[in-house]
């Protein structure tokens, strides 16, 4: 058999691409409990003057969330934007097709910015381009972004909202792609309204960024071509595609679920290397971008979901897509963090999908406190520790195969050198269920470093969830698995685990492990930060 290893080079000059804040965005859409009752719920104990829950707001200015994408999602093919701003009193109750549910709207999009501002995000607003278009678009636009004296910026200003909000990221639908939304067009009919909406919303407020839509996920018979014909259409007007993937373990197969985050990094690859075929085409000198707009864990709660929207349709905030998420979860969370980073070059945004109750590291009680899910920690330590310039770690590493995936590395790696703390974080993940692996790391370009802290997030049971009574998976620091010496560290990923080390001037580890069928599977993430 063979012997399982890990060796990783790291070189100051090995950099992917300076980090975009942005790829630890997240997002709220109008579904489930994510606003009612999420981080909206008035006379909740912790609820401030406009009805926002202080909890949560706490717990999001922890993770440190740079961008929030709203309303949908699915619900903005469907969305009157007109009816969620003015007094509240005199908006309409609409019924929300996209999850069968009634919207009041008693948060809107003024009320959402105000949310925004408190929780330290930015905006990234969606428009209607299912049963809207154009005209709409560039209503909520010019709502939005211009300072007054025009019909809708005088309207905003009549609502109380003086200054405007200035968002500057915005994306042209939602996966226009799927018979499941409203408005579902072909690539053709919505890459035409596509360009001519961007064309349109950039002559009012030029300094916006566009997301123009792409696949719904890899299992679309319609993709890559649709990426293709769409961006023939939009190149040169719009400045991101966006990218969907969900993944989730119904089969009870923990190393085929874990190998799955090789399929995130061959659709990111995939759509990159469409984009530039596009480039090619046009002779365009613009790389296009991508946005991650929507990534996750999701499966846990889908029989539940359709009971509820079959039988139960047509009620406020049900509960709805509440997965509630093991330490396995959490690991394939850290997993795909890691290859968001080793894209970052051309991944500038994305959202975790999404941030309260709704698919979510954030839970609340009703009349309770809100909680942190196993997912909430590899989330909240990839904000905290990878910021900086993304360095690609020349790896060699042992390998397996699973019933889908051949010659997976049995470790996943990336590190973050933040240059202003003068900080390296190295994130990895062992997916290797047998057997702890020893890692070598060649530091010897961060000469005079020391390890500053080892912080793992490790279970026996890859099956523990957290609750709001207890935390079963935590994250804890750990000091007896590590030397550097003449700037070679040597380490130990436990077998299913997942770590992060940070180099210079201070060493974090943290490790995740999931919980799903056996203590013996890949239960740790790995940070070292130095």
């Amino acid at each position: 058999m063979e012997k399982k290893f890990a060796r990783i080079t790291l070189d100051k000059d090995f950099q992917i691409s300076r980090v975009d804040k942005r790829i630890y965005g997240s997002f709220i859409e109008h579904l489930g409990r994510a606003v009612y009752g999420g981080i909206y719920q008035p006379g909740h104990p912790s609820a401030d003057e406009e009805g926002f829950r202080q909890d949560v707001l706490d717990l999001v200015r922890e993770i440190g969330v740079p961008i929030v994408r709203y309303p949908g999602g699915n619900f903005v093919s469907n969305f009157y934007w007109e009816d969620s701003v003015g007094p509240v009193a005199d908006r309409p109750r609409r019924l929300e097709l996209a999850w069968r549910s009634t919207e009041p709207n008693l948060v809107g999009v003024n009320e959402f910015a105000s949310w925004s501002k408190k929780a330290g995000s930015d905006v990234m607003m969606a428009v209607n381009l299912g049963t809207r278009g154009i005209e709409a678009a560039c209503n909520l636009l010019e709502y939005c972004n211009h300072p007054s004296g025009t019909k809708y910026s005088d309207w905003r200003v009549s609502h109380g909202v003086e200054q405007p909000h200035n968002i500057k990221v915005w994306c042209l639908g939602n996966e226009m792609d799927g018979p499941w939304q409203t408005g579902h067009k072909t690539a053709q009919e919505y890459g035409r309204l596509a360009d001519e909406t961007a064309k349109a919303m950039k002559q009012i407020d030029p300094s916006i960024e566009l997301v123009v839509c792409g696949s719904s996920n890899t299992k679309m018979p319609t993709y890559p071509q649709w990426e293709a014909t769409v961006l023939e259409e939009t190149y040169d007007n719009v400045d991101f595609i966006s990218l969907h993937s969900y993944y989730g373990n119904p089969l009870n197969d923990t190393a085929n679920y874990l190998a799955s985050a090789d399929d995130m990094d061959q659709f990111i690859r995939t759509i990159i290397s469409t984009c530039d075929f596009v480039k090619a085409k046009k002779r365009s000198k613009k790389d296009m971008m991508l946005s991650f707009d929507e990534w996750n864990v999701w499966f846990h709660a889908n029989a539940a979901d359709n009971d509820t929207m079959t039988n139960r349709p047509w009620s406020v905030a049900p509960h709805l897509l509440e997965d509630h998420y093991d330490f396995e979860d959490a690991l394939m969370v850290g997993l795909m963090l890691i290859t968001l980073l080793k894209h970052s070059d051309r991944v500038r945004m994305a959202c975790l999908a999404q941030l309260v109750n709704v698919i979510a590291p954030i839970m609340t009680e009703e009349n309770g406190p809100a909680w942190k899910q196993t997912i909430f920690y590899p989330y909240l330590h990839a904000s905290k520790y990878g910021r900086g310039i993304a360095l690609n770690p020349a790896l060699r590493s042992s390998k397996h195969d699973t019933k889908e995936f051949t010659d997976v590395d049995d470790v996943v790696t990336v590190a973050v050198w933040d240059d202003e703390k003068d900080e390296v974080t190295i994130f990895a993940v062992n997916r290797d269920l047998e057997e702890d692996i020893p890692l070598e790391a060649d530091l010897r370009t961060f000469e005079g470093y020391r390890v500053l802290e080892h912080i793992v997030l490790e279970n026996d049971d890859m099956l523990a969830v957290n609750t709001a009574e207890h935390q079963a998976v935590l994250p804890k620091a750990v000091t007896d698995r590590d030397q550097l010496v003449d700037g070679i560290l040597t380490s130990r990923l436990g077998k299913a685990t997942g770590t992060s080390s940070p180099l210079v001037s201070d060493f974090s580890f943290k490790m995740k492990q999931h919980k799903r069928h056996l203590s013996a599977w890949l239960r740790c993430l790995f940070y070292v930060r130095f």
